[in-house]
């Protein structure tokens, strides 16, 4: 009587079985095969929706992104100078991983595009040099670690302007020239106009870029995009070519102030290679999406800088989107002070205020390639011909600076950033303005131009104002787009706070910018 159950109960329990396996082809079937989503503008938070939900999966995203590079670049932008061959399999990997309910990293399957001074094991780091067109780093750059680690993915790496030479425009031996994705006869800005062009073409979800001046912000504000200069010390600039490393900084470029944070929250942080991020050392916040508050601006204080604005050379078409954003912020609860009591010229006016330190960083940079390194001593490019045209009297600026002395040791000496004295007094001179005028921010144009044309890019290069706060002071300073002049060509708003007060930026940002959603893809790039 026993085995009789026994074979009855086994008997349920394979029929159960085979019910099961019939319910669930039925549902299988019924449920849409992943197919390919619109990734124009999209944000990384809707790709991982996406996939996890099986409306897609990771290669889909990713192989729609190649193929947008296929269709769009080299015809038009030439923003990408190489893309991954890797990029498919880490792909799959992540796909694997969420088939098996695995653990996801913050960035999983964000396809992000890298400046092309980011060392990356896997792919050339040429920093706009045809000298180093095979140059293979050991290993990557801190802040690629950081993404791959969180399961983001290096789809390629993008053109920048020679050695990071040029604010102006975006011009390299090793790739060429990279045009603005909204306007074709106009520039990108520099050095980080690759990131710049093809993120807003929507050949990436977001990017990396770097700013020593400019470079981050002012590419940003040309193609209508968000970017973040940390304050000096929150992250690192291991493994990025430099161009003065007591200046340089590297981040993120994105089309929303959300995946700005989101990659900002990966890459920021200590780290023991970069000696400058011992002073940041517990400065991070814990996560900088917490600060983006639809609200963000109710009780903000906020001071304009007049002479960063009203200059002889404003274009007034700028000036007036930024006279629409002050109000627009008004509108959203700021008291914006009509002037902040300070004295930019006397500032920008003091003595050492940047060190002439390019041959030395570089020399350090080459030494970390090892014996592999194509070139010992950057002005080695010099003898053999390797370097634009535009590039030969920077170089030849070095050719008395020594390669193996740090500045601070150099005569005259210039020390880092830290024990530089003049701009650690406009750093406080400034932070003591607006201690006094109680504000959290100063705002400005990020440039007070429209785009320079392609041909004319030194000619037409005035209005950036990306140069005068933060890299002298150290300071934080957000990029937002402000809006179009002449139909179509993009301006951004600049907000710079005391350091390490990013969350406020983040805060501050994101309310402007979702009352006022600025941010439209460039024409010529729709869904395939």
């Amino acid at each position: 009587m026993r085995n009789k159950t026994i074979r009855r109960n086994n008997l349920t329990s394979f029929g159960e079985l085979w019910l099961a396996i019939w319910l669930t082809t039925i549902v299988m079937a019924c449920e849409p095969e992943p197919r390919p989503i619109d990734v124009v503008d999209i944000t990384i938070a809707s790709i991982q929706e996406s996939i996890l939900s099986g409306e897609t999966t990771c290669r889909i995203v990713v192989q729609t992104y190649l193929n947008r590079i296929s269709n769009y670049d080299e015809s038009t932008i030439n923003a990408i100078t190489v893309t991954n061959p890797n990029a498919l399999s880490r792909a799959d990997e992540i796909d694997i991983l969420v088939q098996h309910g695995e653990e996801l990293g913050p960035l999983f399957c964000a396809p992000l595009l890298i400046k092309d001074n980011f060392d990356t094991h896997d792919l050339p780091t040429t920093g706009g040099s045809i000298a180093l067109l095979n140059s293979y780093p050991p290993d990557d750059a801190f802040m690629v670690q950081k993404i791959r680690e969180a399961h983001g993915i290096v789809l390629a790496k993008t053109n920048m302007a020679e050695w990071a030479f040029s604010a102006k425009q975006t011009v390299s031996s090793s790739y060429d020239t990279t045009a603005n994705a909204y306007d074709l006869d106009r520039v990108p800005a520099g050095s980080s106009g690759g990131t710049a062009s093809g993120v807003a073409a929507s050949l990436g979800v977001a990017g990396l870029g770097s700013d020593t001046g400019n470079s981050i912000r002012g590419p940003s504000s040309h193609l209508a995009l968000v970017g973040i200069r940390s304050t000096i010390g929150l992250t690192s600039r291991d493994g990025v070519i430099p161009l003065s490393f007591d200046r340089d900084i590297a981040g993120p470029m994105a089309t929303s102030v959300e995946d700005a944070a989101r990659i900002f929250n990966v890459v920021s942080g200590y780290d023991p290679a970069d000696p400058y991020t011992e002073a940041g050392r517990g400065r991070k916040e814990s996560d900088y999406t917490s600060f983006l508050e639809i609200d963000g601006l109710q009780g903000a204080r906020i001071a304009i800088i007049p002479s960063m604005v009203y200059a002889e050379d404003a274009d007034s078409a700028v000036v007036r989107l930024f006279e629409k954003a002050v109000s627009d912020l008004r509108t959203l609860g700021a008291e914006v002070i009509d002037s902040l009591p300070f004295d930019l010229q006397k500032q920008l006016d003091r003595e050492n205020m940047s060190c002439r330190r390019f041959r030395y960083d570089m020399h350090q940079y080459l030494s970390s390639l090892g014996e592999d390194a194509p070139i010992q001593d950057v002005l080695e490019v010099l003898d053999s011909g390797k370097y634009s045209s535009y590039t030969q009297s920077s170089l030849r600026s070095y050719e008395n600076r020594p390669k193996d002395i740090h500045p601070s040791k150099d005569v005259p000496a210039c020390p880092d950033y830290l024990e530089n004295e003049s701009r650690q007094a406009y750093l406080s001179d400034l932070v003591h303005a607006m201690d006094v005028a109680q504000v959290n921010a100063v705002i400005y144009p990020t440039w007070r131009n429209p785009p320079a044309h392609l041909d004319k890019g030194n000619e037409e290069y005035k209005g950036d104002n990306s140069q005068l706060v933060a890299p002298a002071t150290g300071m934080p300073a957000i990029t937002v787009p402000m809006g179009f002049t002449y139909g179509n060509l993009p301006a951004g708003l600049q907000m710079a706070a005391r350091p390490y007060d990013e969350g406020l930026l983040f805060k501050y940002a994101y309310a402007y910018e979702q009352e006022t959603q600025h941010r439209k893809p460039p024409e010529g790039f729709p869904p395939l």
